[in-house]
């Protein structure tokens, strides 16, 4: 999307959300309202830019040939995403993991990923495996998992209203299928069972 392309976009969101606020009974001319829905259509255009990034890219952006074979973790990757069923925030950590197949990326690589793919409109099971596959597809190791933890505002400000609930996703592909594996990679990130 071009810079023109965005100011377009964040224009007719803009008028969106003032329509938004008329109907839930505000008034969008008021002080405190005036610049809310610009703020808003800003904030959802950031919240959503993962949609305009390429992950694949970033991952070969720094992808070395490199002979090691043992597990690669980044753990404790903190992210943020929007529920596509109530367009409410949901957060927490990513663990990834991988064992390289002659190809290893730059560290800071793994975390960028999580972020392209947690900046859209999603549901956690899909942001797993989102990860996944696209670190599969792109090193091509002997195996992936990701671990997702994450509070879900849908479900603590609304609906069930349980404050203390935490999801727990997980995909894992090749050499993860095997339990010691996975096993190891759950103590390595601290998470015993």
């Amino acid at each position: 999307m071009t810079e023109i392309e965005k100011e377009e976009a964040c224009s007719r969101l803009q008028q969106h959300y003032a329509q938004v606020l008329s109907l839930l009974g505000e008034d969008p001319k008021r002080e405190g309202l005036l610049k809310t829905p610009l703020r808003v259509a800003k904030a959802m255009q950031f919240l959503t830019k993962g949609y305009n990034e390429d992950p694949e890219a970033i991952l070969r952006a720094a992808m070395f040939e490199e002979d090691y074979q043992q597990m690669v973790i980044v753990k404790d990757i903190d992210f943020f995403s929007m529920c596509e069923h109530h367009m409410l925030p949901f957060f927490g950590k990513a663990h990834v993991g991988y064992i390289p197949n002659r190809y290893i990326t730059g560290l800071s690589k793994l975390p960028r990923v999580v972020d392209v793919f947690a900046r859209r409109l999603q549901v956690q099971e899909r942001l797993t495996t989102q990860i996944k596959e696209c670190i599969q597809n792109t090193l091509n190791p002997l195996g992936v998992i990701v671990v997702i933890e994450a509070q879900h505002m849908c479900m603590q400000m609304r609906g069930v209203e349980k404050q203390n609930s935490l999801t727990t996703t997980s995909d894992f592909t090749g050499a993860f299928e095997e339990s010691t594996t996975r096993e190891e990679f759950l103590n390595l990130i601290g998470r015993r069972r």
